[in-house]
């Protein structure tokens, strides 16, 4: 994977902060297959959303993570 920007994955950041935004609890599987840029970049919006404190992260009742918003940050 060639060089990413912050503004990439700012931007991947705000796609799956838009897809969880509908209300549901997706799994890293669903967020992967929903939005169309590589994994790796997904998996760096994902820390992004985190470290900021804006997502909730569930064990799935069989594996894997479910995950949500968090409105409290």
């Amino acid at each position: 994977m060639p060089a990413v920007s912050e503004y990439e994955i700012g931007n991947v950041a705000g796609e799956i902060w838009a897809l969880l935004s509908k209300g549901d609890k997706l799994a890293v599987s669903q967020v992967l297959s929903r939005v169309d840029v590589p994994a790796g970049l997904i998996y760096m919006g994902i820390g992004w959303l985190a470290r900021e404190g804006k997502l909730k992260f569930e064990k799935a009742p069989k594996r894997g993570v479910l995950l949500s918003l968090n409105f409290n940050y």
